[in-house]
């Protein structure tokens, strides 16, 4: 997706800017939540696209282990784990790169596993109404969602996460379809290039 509203050289910075912006935003705001309704309401939207999916027992679904300012993910590996269903979590390498792991183990599974995944829950910082994912800036998940072509690709964040004005966007990064909030249920996003 080409730049949008910035010139091609300043986007990064622009981004850079941003991420500082709204890690301070979730420093903030994230501990005023109820982190247990939150977790709940995350795991049942989670449930609902994984179910439309069609995602049986023993079948793999990825997400990511959330850290205490991140939407929570404990009860969405729970519940599907409770189905049956196998989870894998990122393992951050040294080159920024993600391997994965089966939830609750150390045992790496391989770079290319993630395209073993039926649904891939995606982490954000924020996301506009086109999908346009801002994410920590390492550019992991820029190298993993090519890997997982055939996964429905959903991002997880914060309410007030999903921005009403357009996000920088380099040629490398992919919009997301679709967000969980744990204020509402799925909710698609206008593809990039879409018309409104």
């Amino acid at each position: 997706m080409p730049v949008t509203g910035y010139a091609a050289g300043s986007a990064r910075e622009v981004k850079r800017a941003l991420r500082a912006q709204f890690r301070a935003e979730r420093r903030e705001r994230a501990p005023l939540r109820d982190r247990a309704a939150d977790a709940a309401a995350i795991a049942r939207a989670g449930l609902a696209v994984v179910d439309e999916v069609g995602v049986r027992p023993g079948e793999w679904v990825s997400t990511y282990e959330s850290i205490p300012v991140e939407p929570p993910t404990h009860a969405l590996v729970e519940a599907l784990r409770a189905r049956g269903i196998r989870v894998m979590v990122p393992i951050t390498l040294p080159d920024l790169d993600l391997d994965w792991a089966e939830a609750d183990t150390d045992e790496p599974l391989g770079k290319d596993a993630v395209g073993w995944c039926r649904v891939v829950f995606v982490p954000a910082l924020s996301l506009d109404h086109a999908g346009t994912r801002m994410g920590q800036g390492g550019g992991c998940y820029d190298r993993v969602l090519p890997r997982s072509p055939r996964a429905r690709m959903v991002a997880l964040v914060h309410p007030w996460e999903v921005r009403d004005g357009d996000l920088p966007a380099e040629p490398h990064d992919l919009p997301i379809p679709e967000v969980i909030t744990a204020d509402g249920p799925v909710r698609s996003l206008r593809r990039a290039g879409d018309q409104l």
